[in-house]
């Protein structure tokens, strides 16, 4: 349930009705908006009349049901409005959110030593990305699989942090973890094969960093929804969405399916910031500058690509990975379109300011 509180509502007049609904043994969650004060009922309202609710105040406009059975992450908990989330980086504040610019994520699968994981940064830096993403710890499905340097590379995700002023991503895969990787780490990443890890949602929500959650591999829309609903319900409100792929029939041609409808559905549900991860989607570089493409003309806030200095020495993901060079060229042939759809504007990517030199490859997008 949702209390539309009117536009000249007066803050003590807010905070009095919000007394009056603990009373009613409800959390009130308030949520300001450009153009409304919304106030959400948390609980068991079930038995609460509307019309009781209504009678409160005054600048009471509206009491409205939320009907989906994600509360809190539903666009209807926000009247709406899509939220943001503000991340603080050494280079200043970068927010992720549907009227703002588009935000780059960049970097390798897995942290593999100082020189390469700091070169990476530099460069990605340099090409326009704000964010560098890196396993310390890595989920692979084979127990012989490179499994990450652990905590020795969260302490080169913190030079690299140092020497490139770039936020850092990186992946929590056990709630033991969590404060060390939240020492570093700027935006902590629950990936596929966590989505549905209630504890760790729980632990993670409640540490209060900006939270990154992927996509089960073959989680509905709804359930993913429901996962960023724990984390919200621990407090705290900084979720953003990522589709990376779920799995389909057909794995000879691409690694994984990656759902750009995901994008306008969600938009629809939600009022949470959504990311694309075209690498981990299609598992081919070669892939991911079109698919990239095709998620900014959907809709996308943020993009998250995998770039590594030479993918066929990568000790994880290497085919799906762009080289630094790769990088470079993709954010020229990203810069029209994202200008197009208002979602680059100058001074928000390094590449604004460049002359555009886009490779024959990339279509229709050359100039």
């Amino acid at each position: 349930m949702i209390i539309v509180m009117r536009n000249e509502s007066p803050t003590e007049e807010i905070k009095r009705v919000s007394e009056e609904l603990q009373s009613l043994n409800i959390i009130p969650e308030k949520s300001v908006g450009k153009h409304k004060t919304i106030i959400g009922l948390v609980g068991d309202t079930e038995e609460i009349d509307p019309k009781q609710i209504q009678n409160l105040s005054p600048f009471i406009e509206q009491v409205l049901r939320v009907k989906k059975p994600f509360k809190r992450a539903s666009l209807e908990f926000r009247y709406g409005e899509p939220s943001e989330v503000v991340v603080s980086t050494p280079n200043g504040f970068v927010t992720f959110g549907q009227n703002h610019p588009l935000v780059i994520v960049a970097g390798p699968c897995s942290v593999e030593n100082e020189e390469m994981i700091v070169e990476t940064a530099l460069r990605v830096r340099a090409a326009g990305a704000q964010f560098l993403r890196g396993g310390a710890y890595k989920p692979r499905t084979s127990p012989y699989a490179f499994q990450g340097h652990g905590e020795s590379a969260l302490l080169l995700l913190a030079k690299a942090r140092l020497a490139s002023g770039l936020g850092i991503i990186t992946e929590v895969m056990d709630a033991s973890e969590l404060d060390k990787i939240a020492s570093v780490a700027d935006v902590l990443q629950v990936g596929a094969r966590n989505m549905q890890n209630f504890s760790l949602l729980k632990k993670v929500g409640a540490i209060g960093k900006p939270v990154l959650l992927k996509r089960g591999l073959s989680a509905t829309i709804e359930e993913w929804l429901m996962a960023a609903e724990y984390i919200l319900a621990a407090g705290n409100p900084n979720v953003i969405l990522c589709e990376r792929g779920i799995r389909s029939f057909d794995r000879q041609y691409t690694r994984n399916t990656l759902d750009i409808s995901a994008i306008p559905v969600l938009r629809s549900l939600t009022h949470l910031p959504i990311m694309i991860d075209p690498s981990h989607g299609t598992g081919k570089s070669e892939l991911v500058p079109t698919m990239s493409m095709a998620a900014v003309a959907a809709g996308a806030d943020s993009l998250m690509i995998e770039v590594h200095p030479n993918p066929a020495k990568a000790l994880s993901d290497g085919p799906q990975s762009l080289t630094l060079e790769g990088f470079e060229t993709f954010m020229h042939q990203m810069y029209p379109l994202g200008k197009f759809f208002g979602r680059w504007t100058q001074g928000s990517n390094a590449t604004a300011t460049l002359p555009l030199q886009v490779s024959p490859t990339a279509g229709i997008f050359s100039g």
